[in-house]
């Protein structure tokens, strides 16, 4: 059962995911395969740099420390399973599916993620620029611990959803439909385009006063004195 969080707000809490990976086995090297098949392998420092593994599944697997710049995993399904110490930049991930997943210590540049369905995930610790969330469906998901940047959730829908000791820059929530998200651990809390959109989260008072000045000009409320 979700719980739900403290303070009496009522939202939901997020479920994050469980399991615990099997032995697994060494992974030997060679170039990723489109709708390839990857069950129960440990990919240990691997440069997966410019591959293509679109479509394909990795169930069961633990990527450490491998190198992800321009990979292409478009359409992929990521299931339980764990990525710790995984960089890169321009790494495409969109329309994947990702569940019962923990991102670990990441170091990612323009990660593409739009369309994407994250459900029960755990983004903990590194940092994340431009992060493109575009119309993703997130469902129990937990940022925790993480420096994000201009992520962008234009037109995603997040259920379920916390921040938890994590800076947030400068995010667009434009169109986006948000449905028990809790932003109160996020700090500096910076939105940059849908605060109109923020009816189903909630935030601490000290972020109400930091927001009030862009929320005044949102609804056209001048302050004088």
């Amino acid at each position: 059962m979700a719980r739900r969080a403290a303070g009496g707000t009522g939202v939901k809490g997020a479920r994050r995911p469980q399991g615990r990976l099997p032995v697994l086995e060494p992974y030997e090297g060679g170039e990723l395969e489109p709708d390839g098949d990857y069950d129960g392998l440990d990919f240990r420092d691997a440069d997966l740099t410019g591959q293509d593994g679109s479509g394909a599944r990795f169930m069961d697997c633990a990527l450490t420390g491998c190198a992800l710049d321009e990979t292409r995993l478009r359409h992929a399904r990521v299931l339980d399973s764990a990525l710790t110490g995984v960089r890169g930049v321009g790494t495409d991930l969109a329309e994947a599916t990702l569940r019962d997943v923990a991102l670990t210590d990441a170091r990612l540049g323009g990660p593409q993620l739009h369309g994407a369905v994250l459900e029960r995930v755990l983004i903990r610790g590194g940092k994340i620029d431009y992060l493109n969330l575009r119309t993703a469906r997130l469902r129990d998901v937990v940022f925790e611990g993480c420096v994000l940047v201009e992520p962008d959730f234009g037109g995603a829908r997040l259920e379920r959803v916390e921040f938890v000791d994590c800076a947030l820059k400068g995010a667009d929530f434009h169109a986006a439909t948000l449905i028990d998200v809790d932003l109160r651990g996020a700090a500096p809390l910076e939105i940059s385009r849908g605060l109109d959109r923020l009816s189903g989260v909630v935030i601490s008072t000290a972020q109400l006063l930091d927001l009030a000045p862009v929320l005044a000009a949102q609804w056209g409320i001048r302050v004088e004195g």
